[in-house]
């Protein structure tokens, strides 16, 4: 078989792995208010499973990160499948929303497991063109949630919510088996470190080397714009512009959308022009969008203008986050899954932010979302700017 046809094979497979996240968070969110009523709890103690999921998952990239620098690609995937798999399944027989939280966040660290090979097989694959190899896994990934809450609704109308973590528990078996038959091991590069001195010199390596820090910043402040959005547009859409469900499912899978087509324009130019300036292009984009957002959520809000101001700003953060993300895995040839958990513990750590800060700032219309998203532009802005002057200096002496 070509080098050519396993790659066609296997970014599928790759964007199926980092699929089970996104599956994992949207898929059961229309089951949310029976889960409560069946397991005698408030909504808001099910809704609590999230912030569960993100804590678990982000302490999984910090510990699974050095190891598959270590053990290999493989073998973690095929433990972290295994473990998301197992989980999922116990998922469905729980009657008790402490015991279902205990294993939503033992679910999410062994999904982490999975996930943080994928970005260094991509770099293996791809080299210089990371980029264009993660928009291809992202833009496939996207389909997830666009598609997760209607498939959960059916899900919840076919049978019961417990369906929804069958489903989950089949899937992850599903492509265990095809991690098995099709995912073969990268080169690894192994330290002489071991136990907790792994850890400390795997993060010190990767957090000491000054020419990736600010692209890491980058990384996170796109990501956090990202959970800015999720956060606040059930209230933007539902609430304050006052949208149906059906509408807003729509207006949702548009901006979902918008982020495949990020990734999209990606793949067909930055093999031409480079990683460096397609994030410049991403920023300006964004630059502009956000600039749009605030003037009109100040001086006149209304529908139409908002989904035309906020599409090519979650377009703009598909194209920031994916070169970013790929400016940083150049870097580190021998540290792909510990610059891949430092990059995914700090953006699910910013995600986590944003909840807390949008509520600091709410107000009942959409200026405090829109200050926020433009807030996280201007850092990346500020960040961006740092690096141009240092690459400036280093040619200039």
């Amino acid at each position: 078989m070509s080098f050519a046809i396993n790659k066609r094979l296997l970014l599928p497979l790759l964007a199926s792995i980092v699929a089970i996240t996104p599956l994992a968070v949207d898929l059961y969110l229309p089951a949310m208010l029976q889960m409560a009523t069946d397991m005698n709890t408030s909504i808001s103690q099910v809704q609590l499973s999230l912030s569960t999921y993100l804590a678990g998952y982000a302490l999984g990239m910090l510990f699974f990160g050095p190891l598959a620098d270590q053990l290999g690609r493989r073998l973690l995937a095929l433990i972290g499948l295994s473990g998301f798999g197992f989980f999922s399944l116990l998922l469905v027989f729980c009657k008790d929303i402490q015991w279902f939280l205990v294993f939503r966040a033992c679910q999410a660290f062994f999904g982490a497991a999975a996930t943080v090979v994928v970005p260094g097989i991509i770099r293996h694959i791809y080299q210089q063109e990371t980029a264009k190899g993660m928009s291809y896994v992202s833009m496939i990934m996207m389909i997830a949630p666009l598609l997760a809450p209607t498939i959960g609704s059916a899900l919840m109308m076919i049978w019961h919510w417990q369906s929804i973590f069958i489903t989950l528990c089949v899937y992850s078996f599903t492509i265990l088996v095809l991690v098995w038959r099709y995912l073969f091991n990268i080169p690894i590069f192994q330290s002489k470190h071991r136990g907790f001195a792994l850890f400390i010199d795997s993060y010190r390596t990767v957090l000491s080397y000054r020419p990736a820090r600010f692209d890491i910043l980058t990384s996170m402040f796109a990501s956090f714009a990202f959970f800015c959005f999720l956060t606040s547009v059930p209230f933007i859409y539902l609430d304050y512009f006052a949208v149906s469900e059906s509408l807003f499912g729509v207006l949702f899978a548009c901006n979902v959308v918008a982020l495949m087509c990020g990734n999209f324009l990606n793949t067909r130019i930055v093999a031409k022009v480079g990683s460096r300036n397609m994030l410049l292009f991403g920023l300006g984009l964004a630059s502009v969008s956000a600039t749009a957002l605030v003037s009109l959520t100040v001086f006149y809000p209304n529908l139409v203008g908002f989904v035309i101001c906020i599409a090519p700003l979650m377009m703009s953060l598909g194209i920031m986050a994916s070169n970013a993300d790929a400016l940083i895995l150049i870097e580190f040839e021998q540290k792909t899954g510990t610059a891949t958990a430092v990059i995914g513990t700090l953006r699910f750590g910013s995600g986590a932010l944003a909840g807390p800060l949008l509520a600091l700032i709410h107000s009942d219309d959409a200026v405090g979302f829109s200050a926020l998203m433009a807030s996280a532009v201007v850092a990346i802005f500020l960040c961006q700017t740092y690096i141009r002057l240092q690459i400036k200096n280093k040619h200039t002496t």
